[in-house]
């Protein structure tokens, strides 16, 4: 984190005077930053000139924040604190007995499996693509996932695609965060666990 920031800096410092730089490990901020001037014009000019820059082997997207940063709004003076937002964990239930399967609820559980897909498994299937996805294309959706092993496209079909992971626990890691992710504007890919 430390070295992005100071490559951030190096960049957008030639633009007048940057206050801030703030840059998140979380999945929801992964590869966003703020880059924080003193000055809204020095701001405008590093946004023109630095659009589409590439910064890391990617074009850089830049735009105005919707919301003034914690820094700028104490300068002005309109700053107001913002109410932390805390996880709780959800309570186990006490007393809770597991029911015994009867010849029902099997039949309504395989039901249930043929429904939800394959059982979880180190591969993961993936469907909706848009026509002019490459492999390349995925590996970068799915890089920021450790242990990711292998991308195979289907020849022939470009709308679907497999992706090996080392373990279960790392599919299902992506699965869950990539699921139903909008790969372009417009087309949310699907991810599933491939049938073995």
């Amino acid at each position: 984190m430390v070295q992005l920031r100071k490559a951030l800096y190096a960049i957008f410092s030639q633009f007048g005077q940057v206050i801030d730089i703030m840059a998140f490990k979380t999945l929801r901020m992964r590869g966003q930053a703020h880059v924080i001037f003193k000055d809204v014009n020095c701001a405008s000019t590093a946004m023109r000139s630095m659009q589409g820059f590439p910064f890391y082997e990617k074009p850089m997207k830049i735009q105005f924040s919707k919301e003034d940063s914690d820094v700028i709004s104490k300068a002005k003076g309109t700053y107001v604190e913002r109410p932390r937002k805390t996880i709780t964990a959800p309570k186990p239930k006490k007393d809770a007995v597991p029911a015994k399967k009867t010849k029902a609820s099997d039949a309504r559980s395989g039901d249930e499996k043929q429904k939800g897909g394959a059982p979880p498994n180190k591969i993961l299937f993936l469907s909706n693509l848009p026509e002019d996805v490459t492999d390349d294309m995925i590996r970068m959706v799915f890089c920021p996932f450790p242990g990711l092993a292998d991308i195979r496209m289907v020849p022939g079909r470009s709308d679907i695609a497999f992706v090996e992971f080392g373990t279960e626990p790392e599919a299902t890691n992506a699965k869950k965060a990539l699921n139903h992710f909008k790969i372009t504007p417009s087309q949310a890919m699907r991810v599933e666990y491939a049938n073995k």
